[in-house]
């Protein structure tokens, strides 16, 4: 079920391909931070970077699309469902089941809303 629900969120963002990838990038960081995540599985996204880094020596640049896709793919994949899904959740500003709106996960930090307020009527 949660990997059903993995796929989902990933979708259901609603968004944009740009907004989607960005999204994307954000998920990576944040698995990557986190110390739940394995250290071999971390070592896909670093070793697709530094293939990055390293000159090629084929001359297309759709295998640097591919090997870059691949390797975020496979890392996103790999790292646990539970894990994806909450941070997905933080990056979607949705509340997971039993957490209320009051709740943040940023200790000290309060969501508002800034309206200009015309004086002069």
């Amino acid at each position: 079920m949660t990997g059903d629900m993995r796929k989902q969120l990933m979708r259901s963002s609603g968004s944009g391909f740009f907004q989607d990838i960005g999204l994307r990038i954000k998920l990576i960081i944040r698995l990557m931070r986190d110390r739940r995540v394995n250290f071999l599985i971390k070592l896909l996204p670093l070793s697709t970077l530094v293939y990055l880094v390293v000159p090629d020596r084929i001359p297309f640049a759709v295998d640097d699309a591919l090997i870059i896709w691949l390797g975020t793919y496979l890392f996103v994949e790999l790292c646990p469902d539970d894990l994806v899904i909450e941070h997905m959740n933080i990056l979607l500003k949705k509340l997971p089941a039993g957490q209320t709106a009051n709740q943040s996960d940023e200790p000290g930090v309060v969501d508002g809303e800034f309206h200009e307020v015309d004086e002069s009527k």
